[in-house]
């Protein structure tokens, strides 16, 4: 039984798609081996040599997207190509090279042409060293953590609602969309795939079909229910679901923690903890005095922690990320704080009483598929 690990090489790792498929193949240890890139390496041909020499699989992702001069991003994304197979062909590596190309290629347009002359570069490597090549024609993709302004509408929609901006529509064409989750698995399986091709050029499928203003019309009612009311809104298709997700990461950290309407008269008090237009699974926790609750993550779940007595502090923070976020609840005040994913997240009862939280998720538990990855705040 073979059991060597594959070792996978991203360039343009630090970037939206990079980290995200980072991130991803980090989750399967036993399967994958990750070797580091710095964009540094575009500039040292010794340290992009060693990179490449190390590498099993190559998934070349940096790019330039936008700059003033078209020319600028067709010469930029053309010599990327050129250096990592100088890389390979001065080491004599053959790694399984994987080539982020976009349904781009046939528009007239310097980007475009870019991503198609790149990929053809790639199949006369790999035609000529009998290497295996993958040319991933990729349709729009979106989801957290992308760069308003530059990788796709949504990312720009979502940050200009959370932030007192005023999105507007240039051109209200038809997108065909893939979430990045879905995209990385699509990755993946590529990478998994040990068949006999030497050279493929391989069509992403998208997953979704929506106008520009369809996107816009959703998120703004994101806006009204959620951001502003914390109301959890019809969240009920899977495309509904993966905008939420990728909408609820751009919600500035000081929108938190969420304050309840505490309804107060002679007889106690009466709190509404959750209005959500879409199923769920909710449950409740006692916690003991310094006792913490929690540090792992999920990669796709909407989850809610709500505090309606007793004194806590909840962390959050980004994976592969230093920086931590806290914030102190207390039932005396309840309140509610959500958890993006791909944040680890934890609860302390930093109080001297008992802790009782309230908590909604978005699905119910599954031991099979959990989606809970274990990792300290």
């Amino acid at each position: 039984m073979n059991n060597t690990k594959i070792k996978v090489g991203i360039t343009g790792q630090p970037g939206f798609m990079g980290t995200h498929l980072y991130n991803y193949l980090g989750l399967k240890k036993d399967v994958f081996e990750r070797i580091p890139f710095a964009d540094d390496f575009f500039n040292n041909a010794q340290q992009l040599q060693e990179f490449a020499g190390s590498c099993d699989v190559v998934v070349h992702l940096a790019a330039m997207n936008r700059h003033g001069d078209p020319q600028v991003i067709y010469n930029t994304n053309i010599e990327l190509v050129k250096k990592v197979i100088d890389a390979c062909e001065q080491t004599n590596s053959k790694p399984h090279i994987l080539f982020s190309s976009s349904t781009q290629e046939e528009r007239d347009n310097l980007y475009g042409k870019s991503k198609r002359d790149g990929r053809k570069l790639f199949e006369s490597w790999a035609q000529r060293n009998k290497a295996r090549f993958t040319g991933l024609v990729i349709p729009n993709v979106f989801g957290p953590f992308g760069h308003p302004y530059y990788n796709s509408v949504v990312a720009t929609f979502c940050h200009q609602l959370t932030h007192d901006e005023t999105p507007k529509i240039e051109v209200d064409g038809e997108l065909k969309l893939i979430y990045i989750n879905e995209l990385v698995e699509e990755i993946t399986q590529k990478i998994l795939d040990r068949g006999k091709e030497r050279s493929l050029k391989y069509e992403v499928p998208h997953r979704y079909q929506v106008r520009v203003s369809e996107i816009l019309q959703i998120l703004e009612e994101f806006k009204t229910i959620y951001f502003e009311q914390g109301n959890i809104p019809d969240i009920n298709t899977p495309f509904r679901l993966v905008l939420f997700t990728t909408f609820r990461c751009y919600m500035p950290h000081d929108k938190f923690p969420f304050a309840y309407k505490l309804n107060t008269d002679s007889r106690g008090s009466f709190v509404e903890l959750i209005r959500a237009n879409t199923s769920g699974q909710s449950s409740y926790s006692t916690t003991n005095p310094g006792i913490t609750r929690g540090n792992h993550f999920h990669t796709r779940k909407v989850e809610r922690f709500a505090v309606i007595k007793g004194k806590a502090r909840i962390q959050l923070r980004k994976t592969g990320t230093s920086e931590i976020i806290e914030y102190f609840l207390d039932g005396e005040k309840p309140s509610f704080v959500d958890m993006p994913i791909w944040y680890t997240h934890n609860i302390t009862n930093v109080g001297d009483e008992e802790l009782l939280t309230m908590f909604w998720i978005n699905e119910p538990y599954d031991p099979v598929d959990p989606d809970t990855y274990f990792e300290e705040v």
